[in-house]
């Protein structure tokens, strides 16, 4: 797994989540997220979270499930993956 795989994958997507690019590669999301960061340095991509409180209060949910990068200059096809509600709060 190299940089430009991942933008390649997250091109194609327009988004996807850490564990979702993790379990792609078949690599450690630690590795994967070091990666990512290099990307939204470059302003390519962005970070969200699945929900409002995914990140701060909730400690149910893995984070690597619930943080969702996506690709700056987005398909126009590619259909958003909405917030959820997390049901742990």
């Amino acid at each position: 797994m190299i940089l430009s795989d991942i933008r390649q994958y997250l091109e194609q997507r327009g988004q996807a989540t850490l564990a979702d690019i993790a379990t792609h590669f078949d690599a450690d999301p630690d590795a994967v997220r070091g990666m990512l960061e290099l990307w939204m340095r470059k302003g390519k991509i962005h970070k969200q979270m699945a929900t409002g409180s995914c990140g701060s209060s909730c400690t149910h949910c893995d984070p690597a499930t619930t943080e969702i990068y996506v690709w700056n200059e987005q398909r126009r096809d590619v259909i958003p993956v909405l917030p959820a509600e997390c049901g742990h709060n």
